[in-house]
């Protein structure tokens, strides 16, 4: 996936080398990014995104706590938990696109997310 591959990091300046540390691309596969402005929003790594990352719950995933008002400690617990499996799940989908070939962009969201994009164009 060579596309999606060795964006500098708009915070810390560092290239973002695989698609499963991206921020931009988490954001894209959970929905948070519509495919018309993918190419125009800043890269950066999804660790320096703490507002985002204290949401990946995965042993595989370094525990990333955010600080101040978005911390998830301080947000309503039904909300946290919604968030952590879709964000989770979205991590989980980047790891597993990492092992992919031939996908278009399109398809690289999670089903409903998908199903969504193809819904509202509808």
């Amino acid at each position: 996936m060579r596309c999606e591959e060795g964006y500098l990091c708009d915070v810390c300046g560092q290239d973002v080398e695989n698609i499963w540390e991206s921020d931009l691309y988490l954001r894209y596969v959970i929905g948070l990014i519509d495919p018309e402005t993918l190419h125009t929003t800043k890269e950066r790594h999804i660790g320096c995104n703490p507002a985002l990352a204290q949401f990946i719950v995965a042993a595989e995933f370094t525990p990333v706590t955010a600080i101040g008002d978005f911390c998830k400690e301080l947000l309503d617990p039904r909300f946290v938990q919604e968030r952590e499996m879709l964000v989770t799940r979205g991590w989980w989908r980047l790891k597993e696109l990492a092992t992919l070939e031939g996908l278009s962009i399109l398809e690289y969201p999670l089903a409903e997310v998908r199903e969504r994009m193809t819904k509202d164009a509808e």
